[in-house]
């Protein structure tokens, strides 16, 4: 019976139908990263309601510097799922094997690591961010205690990269959901009961985070398949951690950057005023569910790419492409229109006022209607970096987003301070790195790849 349930989780993406398993793999996903919101959503709701405005202000002020440093982590796990589903895909189990074991260690002792210098340099790191004086104190004392679970974040970003190198989404999502409810159990009483503050949350996410790992680590020693994890075969093979890092790294490096462009983005929108700034920061966490289901498919393309690009399937690795693309635009399409349709209801349950609403829904019409765009760039960004290509992509993101953004704040909208004039940012810069990512591929596949491409037969 627990061979069968192994089975049923796991998938094989290298024979069969490709477009019910695509689904499969990224619908969970995607509920993973919506769980995930709802459950910082209702961090930020507990220390607002019970704590007060400037414990809610300490919260939010770390987002962006957390971000910054784990969206780096999260390019490198990408980078292990990438290599670690190639080698299943080329049936080569000891490697496989190795490369589990280099994935969790190189997680867990980088958490170790950056919690650290992060520890150490807290207070020089916080004060780049200026924090205004009566939010500094509260906000350092967060960003301590939520830095020292890094070990354990880390450790459920690789597992769950791990898991989904075999197509296996559900138990992630099944960990995430069970550590999110002592989440929110943990806030309660530390926050309600304990009195504490902002450390009461930071602590509920840091002990919600090590049962989320803990549950991975043990469903992986419980693994019969090639992904299985024991602590006796620990180790560092220096080979496939360069390929890791490799593949990656690029990512990550996109990932902090569009932080940065993210975090110029904020401080203009923070000039428009306070209403402007209310009605973004509500618009974003609904906007931010239609990004989680459009990049959920990119991920799923990026594993099935792997696999049969290990296992030297060039068909299946161009029709998994070609699905996950068209699956991923029709619902993102779709849910989009419905969020943007729902936009005012839902914007009221963040503020009831009328001029925050109409603002926000400029936000979201900019951003939800545009959203198809940004469909070609996951899928594309998601298949190169299948086919172990993930630098090119990087360079692309970053510099027609990050890039376009950046120039068109200091320039139109410096010339045209409006929301909308700062909001056209985020559509053109779709387009400008859609459209060249697409060039990319093109080349891609007809030069560096055309041997690959070419040969058809060995499926």
């Amino acid at each position: 019976m627990e061979k069968e349930n192994e089975m049923k989780n796991d998938m094989d993406m290298l024979h069969g139908s490709i477009g019910d398993k695509i689904m499969k793999f990224a619908l969970p996903l995607a509920a993973t990263g919506i769980l995930q919101q709802l459950f910082n959503a209702a961090d930020i709701a507990v220390v607002g309601r019970c704590v007060g405005k400037t414990a809610m202000a300490a919260v939010g002020s770390n987002t962006p510097v957390i971000t910054l440093i784990l969206s780096l982590f999260t390019g490198i796990s990408i980078g292990a799922n990438v290599v670690i589903s190639t080698l299943i895909g080329q049936r080569r189990n000891d490697r496989v094997k190795n490369a589990v074991h280099t994935a969790l260690l190189f997680a867990f002792v980088s958490g170790i690591v950056f919690a650290a210098v992060c520890e150490v340099f807290s207070r020089q790191i916080l004060e780049r961010m200026s924090i205004p004086d009566n939010v500094f104190n509260m906000s350092l004392l967060y960003f301590r205690v939520y830095i020292a679970g890094m070990p354990v974040i880390l450790l459920y970003d690789f597992s769950s990269a791990i898991f989904r190198s075999r197509g296996n989404t559900r138990t992630p999502l099944i960990c995430l959901m069970t550590s999110g409810v002592i989440n929110v159990i943990l806030n309660l009483f530390f926050v309600v009961v304990l009195k504490m503050t902002v450390n009461g949350v930071a602590l509920a996410t840091v002990l919600s985070n090590l049962i989320s790992s803990v549950l991975l680590i043990i469903f992986l020693m419980r693994e019969k398949s090639e992904i299985h994890f024991s602590f006796s075969d620990l180790g560092i093979d220096r080979k496939l951690l360069y390929m890791m890092i490799s593949i990656g790294l690029p990512a990550g490096v996109q990932g902090m950057v569009f932080a940065i462009s993210n975090i110029t983005i904020q401080s203009s929108i923070n000039k428009l005023g306070e209403d402007v700034m209310a009605a973004s920061s509500a618009a974003f966490n609904i906007e931010i569910f239609a990004y989680y289901i459009l990049n959920s498919f990119g991920q799923a393309c990026t594993t099935f790419v792997g696999q049969n690009y290990g296992a030297g399937l060039p068909k299946r690795c161009v029709r998994a492409t070609k699905i996950a693309f068209a699956q991923d635009m029709v619902i993102t399409v779709i849910m989009s229109l419905l969020i943007f349709l729902a936009g005012k209801p839902l914007l009221h349950i963040f503020n009831p006022d009328s001029t925050v609403a109409a603002v926000g829904m400029i936000r979201l019409k900019y951003i939800l209607l545009s959203e198809g765009i940004n469909v070609v760039i996951e899928i594309i960004s998601g298949c190169m970096r299948g086919y172990g290509r993930s630098f090119v992509p990087a360079i692309i993101c970053t510099a027609g987003i990050c890039g376009v953004r950046i120039i068109w704040v200091y320039t139109a909208f410096k010339s045209h301070k409006t929301f909308s004039m700062l909001l056209k940012a985020y559509p053109l810069s779709w387009i400008v790195t859609a459209a060249a990512l697409v060039a990319a591929y093109t080349i891609m596949r007809r030069k560096t790849m055309n041997n690959f491409f070419a040969d058809t037969e060995r499926e």
